[in-house]
């Protein structure tokens, strides 16, 4: 019942985060730089809240009368080799985006294209790295 209450909510603020930054859109198209990003920010946020619970929505409903296939499902999701895959593609993505995160950084560094972006992508490459290490840490701990 939680869940599909969660899901009806994240549907309705959607479409009410995405009508707002549309109409916010629409009456201050002259505001200020700052003030001019937040309503794509609503529409963009709006839409994937939406896109989530309706997800939801449809996914429950068409397994609803098929508790076969919703078993199925279930099983496949928390098999243990499909687990183990899953995490190996995130070790395997997180590798790349190192190394990815570190070219950007150099490029837009050499490209001078100011001292903010730069900053930004640092901060952002060492706060995966810390959430990394942090976890890293965590799960040898318990293991």
């Amino acid at each position: 019942m939680k869940r599909k209450v969660l899901e009806s909510l994240l549907a309705a603020g959607g479409v009410l985060l995405m009508a707002a930054g549309l109409l916010l859109l629409r009456a201050s198209p002259e505001a200020e730089r700052a003030v001019r990003v937040a309503p794509y920010l609503m529409v963009g946020l709006g839409s994937g809240m939406f896109g989530h619970g309706m997800g939801g929505i449809i996914s429950r409903r068409a397994l609803k009368g098929a508790p076969d296939v919703q078993k199925a499902l279930e099983i496949e999701r928390t098999d243990e080799r499909n687990v183990m895959i899953g995490n190996a593609a995130k070790g395997k993505a997180f590798d790349l985006m190192t190394y990815l995160y570190g070219a950007l950084t150099f490029s837009f560094a050499m490209m001078d294209i100011g001292i903010a972006p730069v900053l930004l992508l640092v901060a952002a490459y060492l706060f995966v790295h810390g959430y990394a290490v942090y976890w890293r840490i965590r799960l040898e701990k318990e293991m």
